[in-house]
């Protein structure tokens, strides 16, 4: 069972959500994370029973804040990358929008080749701004999710990982799908790398801009991100505008470099699901997951610290797609150890590709500590978010496949 200790911060937050009111336009941060599998994290999402996989990872701050908020054990993503951040992006079924596999160079697929099967066509150039509609071949032009927000009076902030468009199209840029500001967003769907000593990969096809400031520092990339992401929520505040913060972390996709702050945490650790020590990619792999736990923890002191400010911020927490399955980067047994006990992984139809550890914190409406059982899909934060964000009246060129949740947050 996940553990029922309260921390001090806690404590503050869950007395500033019970004098919180629910108003027009709340502070709204969608914390994503990049390959996280459903059971990489200490909180329990299987049967509220802590598994062997729960043993292995510390997140004491997801802990926290399903202790403030509602845990969903049964939401779900598509299995990779760009599929589910275009559904995110636009409210559509990954079949209507057809970004069903990830998108990285213009006009060119990324399928594996078949001398047997006849692939089908997909939109390899991923989802475009509405203006682009009939100019970018196999793309999906749409209105964002961002963009609805920015025209009802948010400062949207894109920080971290896009993968929505591919590189030298619009969409390839955040900041043409409505983001007032993007850190690190770009075609790409992993980090150069993620220290600042190698300046998160710059020169490579796989750089993260907007970080030049931390080149040459000893510094991680979860960790700059953060700090950039906080700063952009202090300027929001300063404009007296609501903010809506895509917390999108590279963490915890390859290349798995080492994060020395959590590393030996798990270094020559006994793991009882794998009935062995942990290798040094399964340690490194693990101190990823923590450092993004760091990452929530400081939004969350940052709110506390900012009683204002909390009383009036929703965090929604998810994860793109299932875990990394078993190849050479991971260690165990085919579909056994990785997403257990759901089967496979990142990339497969099977639950362990697109079953997602989700919570939702709603200051004033969230009763802490609660649980829901019922599906959710990815496309259904589209309509969620701005039910939440008090906007009602909104058009868009696309069908919405999308459908709200909110009262499975008041009425879990």
């Amino acid at each position: 069972m996940m553990k029922k200790t309260f921390s001090f911060s806690s404590l503050v937050l869950a007395a500033l959500a019970s004098n919180a009111q629910e108003v027009a336009h709340p502070n709204i941060i969608l914390f994503l994370v990049d390959d996280m599998g459903w059971q990489d994290t200490s909180v329990p999402f299987y049967k509220n029973q802590q598994t062997a996989l729960n043993q292995r990872f510390r997140t004491p701050n997801m802990e926290r804040l399903a202790q403030m908020g509602v845990r969903f054990t049964e939401a779900y993503a598509c299995a990779i990358s760009s599929p589910t951040r275009c559904s995110l992006m636009s409210g559509m079924n990954a079949s209507r929008h057809r970004v069903t596999n990830w998108t990285l160079e213009k006009d060119q697929k990324t399928d594996a080749t078949s001398s047997t099967i006849a692939l089908p066509d997909w939109n390899y150039n991923g989802i475009q701004p509405s203006n682009t509609a009939g100019l970018i071949n196999n793309s999906t032009p749409i209105t964002s999710l961002p963009q609805i927000l920015k025209d009802n009076g948010y400062f949207t902030i894109h920080c971290g990982k896009a993968h929505f468009g591919a590189r030298n199209t619009p969409g390839g840029d955040p900041a043409t799908m409505g983001f007032d500001i993007n850190i690190g967003g770009g075609p790409n769907g992993a980090p150069g790398s993620y220290l600042g000593t190698k300046n998160f990969g710059e020169g490579t096809r796989f750089a993260v801009h907007g970080l030049e400031k931390y080149h040459g520092q000893d510094i991680f990339l979860t960790e700059a991100l953060t700090r950039e992401a906080i700063a952009n929520i202090k300027r929001a505040t300063e404009m007296g505008k609501p903010f809506y913060l895509y917390m999108s972390h590279y963490a915890v996709h390859s290349p798995y470099d080492d994060d020395k702050r959590f590393s030996n945490n798990y270094r020559g650790r006994y793991d009882i699901q794998l009935n062995d020590t942990l290798n040094e990619k399964e340690a490194r792999y693990a101190a990823l997951v923590e450092g993004m736990d760091k990452s929530l923890g400081d939004l969350l002191n940052y709110l506390e610290q900012n009683p204002e400010t909390g009383k009036n911020t929703i965090i929604l927490f998810m994860s793109d797609n299932g875990g990394q399955g078993l190849n050479n980067v991971r260690q165990g047994r085919a579909n056994r150890d990785q997403n257990y006990p759901a089967r496979a992984g990142k990339g497969s139809a099977f639950m362990g590709g697109v079953r997602e550890p989700m919570i939702v914190y709603w200051p004033g409406i969230t009763k802490g500590g609660t649980q829901n059982d019922q599906r959710i899909m990815i496309e259904d934060f589209f309509p969620t978010i701005l039910d939440m964000a008090g906007i009602n009246k909104y058009t868009t060129i696309q069908t919405l496949d999308g459908i709200s949740f909110i009262d499975m947050i008041k009425s879990p």
